[in-house]
């Protein structure tokens, strides 16, 4: 019995070497397949100028990089400023020159909801803020605006709300709601619009 049975193992053996033969070679996956993680490269801006600000970033944009982050306040850097930083995925094509930005600067709610709505007519969308002490004209809110060149011709409108109560922000932003607006950002701070106040920007697509 032990034989035969030995005998038919060999057969299968002999049988299956023409297919093991046909298999392709293993390899190893490629770094991509085994979880790579991807690089970055950065850029940090820092200055207490609005029209300073702007050209470097669009300068860094023209580089390939893109908004990735803003904060306002006192640092080592040179007092009150406004730092940006900008980042680029450097394993994708360099998107050189496709954003454009715009930095907006004011006092009243009225004025940046108007420079807002007019800059977001032209293609442009929130994409940071930040409140700070500088030499923008005191205690201000800054917000970045970024334009994609590739995002077709989208356009949109801005609404910005200031209160020191929660409920009435409750309130105002829900009706705001209503009518087809989304939170986009918001900033607690001693600002020039009021006193300590939250200040909330609402976005919603400009309609045809």
């Amino acid at each position: 019995m032990r034989i035969k049975l030995y005998a038919c193992l060999f057969c299968l053996f002999i049988l299956a070497m023409p297919a093991l033969a046909q298999r392709p070679e293993m390899k190893s996956p490629p770094a991509t397949a085994r979880g790579a993680n991807p690089s970055f490269d950065f850029r940090v801006l820092a200055t207490n100028k609005t029209s300073t600000m702007e050209k470097e970033m669009n300068e860094a944009a023209a580089a390939g990089f893109r908004f990735a982050s803003v904060m306002g306040g006192e640092t080592s850097f040179g007092g009150n400023e406004a730092v940006v930083v900008m980042s680029k995925k450097l394993d994708d094509a360099p998107a050189t020159g496709r954003y454009q930005y715009k930095l907006l600067a004011t006092s009243k709610t009225s004025t940046m909801q108007k420079e807002m709505s007019e800059t977001g007519s032209a293609g442009y969308t929130y994409v940071g803020q930040s409140v700070f002490n500088s030499t923008f004209g005191g205690q201000e809110v800054v917000v970045i605006m970024e334009r994609d060149k590739e995002a077709g011709s989208a356009s949109y409108d801005f609404l910005l709300l200031a209160t020191k109560r929660t409920s009435t922000m409750q309130k105002e932003t829900a009706e705001a709601g209503k009518e087809g607006y989304d939170i986009v950002g918001m900033t607690v701070s001693k600002t020039a619009f009021g006193g300590t106040e939250l200040v909330v920007i609402l976005r919603r697509p400009k309609s045809r």
